[in-house]
Order: structure tokens, then sequence, then C-alpha cells
């Protein structure tokens, strides 16, 4: 057995207004064997799901658009984000999480949803890990109208997409969410739907 990296970790919270933000002090074995204190803060907001929606019949995709205050803070002029359909797991697995997300976000109920990876969105500062998913849909799947929950001040725009097109707006930089572009690239490397 190996000796441990690292040892000693204290936490401290720094704010759990939203959710939670911790500063961790922790002593690191560097490669050469020397030992260092080290400290980080890291953002704790959970897990998360999201998905692509795709039709090969029609070649198009499911994704959504909504103000994201971030993004807005840091240039997007009027913060509004395409992207795919996700959500934190609150407690729940990743499967039953992206389709409950899925119809309260777009309005779909699909049960066949296949998991395709996971990843860390932004390690050096955000402990979130988001599962990745892909699913067909149909018109007839279709339930409700999606936009999110009001009580959750979620307004949530569902855009249908030719395929080509969502393509298209990501290499314009108009699709700059990383999950979404992420998604976008499986299918298209994967041929799901037609470029």
């Amino acid at each position: 057995m190996t000796e441990p990296r690292v040892k000693n970790i204290k936490t401290e919270v720094l704010s759990d207004n939203w959710y939670t933000l911790n500063k961790v002090t922790f002593d690191y074995r560097k490669p050469d064997g020397a030992w260092e204190t080290q400290s980080r803060e890291a953002y704790d907001r959970g897990n998360g799901a999201t998905i692509l929606l795709y039709n090969r019949q029609s070649n198009s995709v499911i994704l959504t658009r909504q103000f994201r205050m971030p993004t807005f803070l840091n240039g997007n002029a009027d913060g509004m984000l395409i992207e795919t359909c996700a959500g934190l797991l609150d407690n729940d697995n990743p499967t039953d999480c992206i389709r409950r997300e899925t119809e309260e976000e777009t309005g779909y109920k699909v049960s066949d949803v296949r998991k395709v990876f996971e990843a860390y969105m932004s390690p050096g500062s955000v402990t979130e890990k988001l599962y990745f998913f892909v699913a067909e849909y149909s018109k007839e799947m279709k339930v409700n109208e999606g936009g999110g929950h009001a009580e959750e001040q979620e307004n949530i725009e569902v855009l249908e997409l030719p395929f080509p097109e969502a393509l298209q707006l990501m290499n314009t930089g108009e699709i700059r969410d990383a999950k979404t572009i992420m998604l976008l690239q499986y299918a298209q490397i994967q041929g799901l739907l037609g470029n």
C-alpha cells in the first residue's frame, strides 16, 4: 500500500448561503516526497446530470435557453445561454434525476435514457461531477410545455433545432456551454445524427 498524498485535512465553511463554499487546508506530498501545507477553496453544489435529446428521423435535438447570471457577470451581454437539459441530483440517482429534469424543463417524458460518460466540470474549484446522458425523443413523448418550475424561478425556453444548426451555433460561439458542447460533439462523433 502506498503512502497517501493528502493528510491532515481541515475544513472551514466560508459560506453556506446558496450551496457550500469551504476553505480546505491540508498537507500534500509532492512528487519528491516532501510534504507541504496547502490551502484551497472548494464550492460544493452537489452532483448533477445532463441529457441530449435527439430525433434521428427529423435529425434534430432539444436544447434549452435560459438566463445564467454568472455568464452575464463574465461578459455574456444578455446572460442567455443555450444548453442541454440538466439538473442537480437532489438525492436521486442520476438516471431518475435526468428523467425528472427532462420532463420539467423540456416537457418530454423519456424512459429509455443511456448514460454515456461522467466528468468533473470545473475541478479547480467546484466539487460537482456531472453524469451525461442521451435519449431519443419523439413528438408522442411530449406531455407538457416544459419551462421548469416557477417556484424555482426557472424561465426556460425549449428549443428544437436541426442538428446541423446546433453544430453551427457551437462553431460560431452562440452555444458556449461546456456540457452542451460535449454532448453535441459526442452525438457527432458517434454518428447519432447527420451533419
